[in-house]
């Protein structure tokens, strides 16, 4: 069924339907497109352009199809029909009559198209998300099982530095949690509904598009019509994520292609990652990991062409922009694949550590260590590297390894070299020296993991139940402030006390109902406080008191704040979140503000813990 043909006193040529019909590959927008017509159908009965009955027709029969394409994502394929638009209404119509014909009042396909669009790429992009931090998880496992290994660093291909292999993963880690908040970026910036922009200059409908925005799950509607229609930013933000994603798993890719190699031998996979040779026995192929390599270029190539089309495009819809989709969906179902495909392979995949070990000796990879111990006897830097390069060229005459030239050998380069620049050409020491932040010494390497672990679970509790509170939340926060207060737990807080905080909330949700909250306070001493934590009981024993406690502390590590405390009755609860008890009397700022007004001041029982970040 065409939606445009009145117009029209014949049919369409089969070659030019063929090349003009969407439906081939836009069926995948069927749960967006009836999601929109659902709140559109809402919106049009408040206008008052739909009776209650009618409206209720169209809500049962579009459930039905929601829930049938739920069951069977492919069934608008077993249509003839132009787009997945005209599937959905001539579904309604076989249903329910001429009262489908009514729901399309005062919207387009060009704003129903950009809405579904945008709901789609929001979705995705929590998946996205979701898969990246399962990836980032099994790398800080492999970053703490092999926080001390040693392996030979590079530059230009060249051994350079010894590293640790954790030092190696947690790298990957900082990549992968930067495309994680780019991601966060771009779904802030999609966050705009389009629906009621009609074709280009607005509904004749007369409803609010607010409301209309927020039923979809928007937080805003747009504010041009013309931009709303055409607007395809959205999609080229979440392209280039994933390019750029995409390049950091080919980077991690290549490295594991060549520390795996025969060349390196320094990491093993196992059978379960690896494929062998038809011919040659002997082989065991990364071909897991050059996928990932070579996939790259697939994604890279859909969002130069989205660009492209976009490029030099008129106001406001034209029918290029049928060309935003299948680019696109490919690309973010690449991305995504190969991303739970990282999360899969890290675990099988192992540190050959007295191999690695050996071969982070060798190349003279300790002539960084020589120079800085004769900047140590008082020689300028840029002699002391002089000296050591003359060292390293007479070593490699002599076929030695430098911790292997003898004192007099040493000499005749620098008579300030003495016995005990042997301990200094050590691997552990140079390795051990390199401890200030950001380092490779293990001991950054341990603090390196606790941060990236921090990080990784409010970045878990963001992407799940947990988010910034807003104006709207409000009257839940006090509910349940009150609730808690009333059972004794916490300290009541009035509304206009709430109001002016509101920023210092966080709030946990289920099915978009909020359940839970908590709040950071921050002293003028730039001590924190996580306080007000409560849940509805409905809503306990389902993890979301620990998202919320992560996801404020990652709060408090953005705002540079080194150390939060709780006053509990639970210390139990904050231990597994790895607080540690501490004194009220440490606590000054607390006792100040608080502890003097309490009720229970003279007979608290509550027990003080600290996060230091």
């Amino acid at each position: 069924m065409s939606l445009w043909g009145g117009r029209f006193s014949e049919p369409s040529a089969a070659e030019f339907k063929q090349f003009n019909d969407s439906l081939r590959f836009d069926y995948k927008l069927a749960p967006y497109d009836l999601q929109a017509s659902l709140a559109w159908a809402q919106a049009l009965m408040q206008a008052g352009l739909l009776t209650a009955d009618e409206h209720q027709q169209l809500q049962q029969a579009l459930e039905e199809l929601r829930a049938a394409v739920l069951e069977q994502p492919e069934l608008p394929l077993q249509t003839n029909e132009e787009d997945i638009h005209s599937w959905v209404e001539s579904q309604l119509i076989e249903k329910i009559g001429a009262t489908a014909k009514k729901l399309h009042t005062g919207r387009s396909r060009n704003d129903l198209v950009a809405t579904d669009l945008r709901l789609f790429c929001k979705a995705v992009c929590g998946e996205l998300i979701t898969a990246n931090l399962a990836a980032i998880k099994n790398l800080l496992a492999f970053a703490e099982r092999y926080q001390a290994a040693a392996l030979p660093g590079y530059t230009h291909l060249q051994r350079a530095q010894p590293i640790m292999a954790g030092h190696w993963a947690l790298a990957y880690v900082q990549m992968l949690q930067r495309d994680v908040s780019r991601l966060k970026e771009a779904m802030k910036r999609m966050d705009v509904c389009p629906l009621g922009s009609g074709a280009l200059a607005g509904t004749t409908a007369p409803l609010d598009r607010q409301a209309l925005a927020e039923a979809l799950g928007f937080r805003h509607a747009c504010e041009n019509s013309l931009d709303g229609v055409s607007d395809r930013d959205f999609a080229l933000d979440l392209l280039h994520s994933a390019s750029t994603g995409m390049m950091h798993l080919s980077r991690i890719a290549e490295d594991v292609i060549f520390y795996c190699s025969g060349e390196s031998g320094c990491f093993a996979m196992s059978d379960r990652i690896s494929s062998g040779s038809s011919l040659m026995p002997q082989k065991k192929n990364p071909d897991l990991f050059e996928l990932l390599r070579g996939k790259t270029g697939r994604v890279f190539g859909h969002q130069h062409a989205l660009q492209t089309t976009l490029k030099g495009l008129p106001l406001a819809y034209n029918k290029d922009m049928q060309e935003d989709k299948e680019g696109l969906f490919d690309a973010l179902q690449t991305y995504l694949q190969c991303l739970q495909m990282l999360a899969f392979a890290v675990p099988e995949l192992s540190v050959n550590e007295a191999h690695a070990r050996q071969q982070a000796t060798m190349g003279y990879s300790n002539a960084t260590e020589l120079a800085d111990y004769l900047v140590s006897k008082g020689i300028p830097f840029r002699d002391a590297h002089h000296i050591t390069g003359e060292a390293v060229v007479y070593a490699q005459q002599q076929g030695k390894p430098l911790e292997e030239l003898t004192l007099p050998e040493f000499n005749q380069f620098s008579a300030k070299i003495g016995d005990d620049v042997y301990p200094v050409l050590e691997l552990d020491y140079g390795v051990q020296q390199r401890s200030a932040l950001g380092g490779t010494a293990p001991s950054s390497v341990r603090t390196a993991i606790k941060h990236a672990s921090d990080w990784w679970h409010a970045a878990q509790a963001a992407s799940k139940h947990v988010r910034q509170a807003r104006l709207s939340d409000v009257d839940k926060i006090c509910d349940l402030i009150a609730y808690w207060a009333e059972q004794g737990e916490n300290l009541p807080r009035s509304k206009e006390d709430v109001l002016q905080g509101i920023q210092s909330f966080a709030v946990a949700e289920i099915d978009d109902e909020v359940v839970g909250c908590a709040a950071l306070y921050v002293y003028t001493t730039g001590l924190a406080e996580i306080r007000s934590l409560g849940l509805f009981p409905s809503a306990q024993g389902k993890g979301m008191g620990a998202e919320l406690v992560a996801f404020l502390l990652g709060k408090a590590r953005d705002l540079g704040i080194s150390r939060t405390i709780v006053l509990t009755r639970v210390p139990e609860f904050f231990g597994k979140l790895n607080f540690r008890l501490t004194v009220k009397e440490k606590l000054p700022e607390k006792v100040i503000k608080d502890c003097d007004i309490c009720p229970r001041k003279d007979n608290c029982d509550e027990t003080a813990l600290e996060y230091l970040l």
